[in-house]
């Protein structure tokens, strides 16, 4: 008969079962719960990363065609309801509120975004550029005057998102190609169908400084 050592050295029988005592074995499991709980607290120590925000109002600062202004909002409100309903800026619509229509349009650092679609706090600190500052006084923009020669607009409703599209495009491309100007605007949807004279005016703008 073969023979084997149990955990206290004595031998036992082949095919005799271990008695493992009720104590033995939660020390054993206690032991593995503290070992697991000092790696895990050695990972959570070692993740990096923004501290959370929420979920009551939080102070942020936004800087709106050059003007800075402070307002507290929750997290999960978007640039568009905080421009339309707390700081009464209106220039840009809201027609779909689920990023498809481009009505909302906005510059963020240059670069087009739908203002329904982005939140609040995350434009703290950045540049944003609506239809509204776009003229300089009683001048128009280039693009707006653009528009308004080449009758690019119906209801009007599209037509701010469809201007800073065109701005955004412009002023990294001073001379795009039809096929150039025409990706730049597919976000962009004119209900009434006047994307003919858009994209006519937006070929023939004149005047867009680069950058």
């Amino acid at each position: 008969m073969a023979l084997h050592d149990d955990e206290h050295g004595a031998e036992r029988p082949e095919g005799e079962t271990l008695n493992v005592s009720r104590r033995a074995f939660l020390k054993t499991v206690s032991a593995s719960s503290v070992a697991a709980g000092v790696i895990g607290a050695g990972e959570a120590d070692a993740q990096t990363g923004p501290a959370p925000v929420g979920p009551g109002d939080v102070r942020i600062q936004l800087s709106i065609d050059g003007q800075t202004r402070t307002l507290s909002v929750e997290p999960r409100v978007t640039l568009l309801d905080a421009m339309r309903e707390r700081l009464d800026i209106t220039a840009q619509k809201r027609v779909c509120d689920r990023g498809s229509c481009g009505a909302c349009t906005v510059l963020v650092d240059g670069k087009s975004a739908y203002a329904c679609t982005v939140l609040a706090i995350e434009m703290d600190g950045k540049s944003i550029r609506t239809v509204a500052g776009l003229a300089q006084g009683t001048v128009l923009h280039p693009v707006q005057q653009a528009f308004c020669d080449h009758d690019g607009l119906m209801c009007g409703f599209c037509t701010p998102g469809f201007v800073l599209s065109a701005v955004a495009l412009l002023e990294a491309n001073p001379s795009p190609t039809p096929a150039q100007a025409k990706a730049a605007l597919d976000g962009n949807i004119c209900r009434c169908g006047t994307y003919p004279r858009v994209l006519e005016a937006v070929l023939n703008t004149k005047g867009v400084r680069r950058g």
